[in-house]
């Protein structure tokens, strides 16, 4: 049965899609990538997973689309580095998160 989406508070709709983008170790894999540069171009990223190029480009538009890397057009190429503030974000919206859980959890479970 799938879910709708606008049925929960929006806070709750934009984490889980941020945490579907990370969601998969490739994914991972690049935001570790890019984290060690400053730029990084697609081809050099290809290099260092064991994925092909087009499993690569994939993986990088679900992660732009997530708003964690930014792509910028340098002809042929397109070069990607992470989107600092949107992790500094992803990271405050976690920690929320997990401490609502914490504070909201009965101190006593079956």
């Amino acid at each position: 049965m799938p879910t709708k989406p606008q049925a929960f508070p929006q806070p709750l709709v934009t984490l889980a899609e941020l945490a579907k983008a990370l969601g998969h170790p490739a994914r991972l894999a690049i935001l570790h990538l890019l984290a060690g540069r400053s730029t990084c171009v697609c081809g050099q990223i290809v290099d260092e997973l064991p994925l092909a190029q087009a499993t690569v480009s994939q993986h990088l538009k679900v992660l732009k689309a997530a708003g964690l890397i930014q792509g910028e057009v340098d002809g042929p190429r397109v070069c990607y580095c992470l989107d600092r503030a949107a992790l500094a974000t992803l990271r405050d919206e976690l920690v929320a998160f997990v401490d609502s859980l914490a504070s909201d959890a009965p101190t006593t479970c079956c």
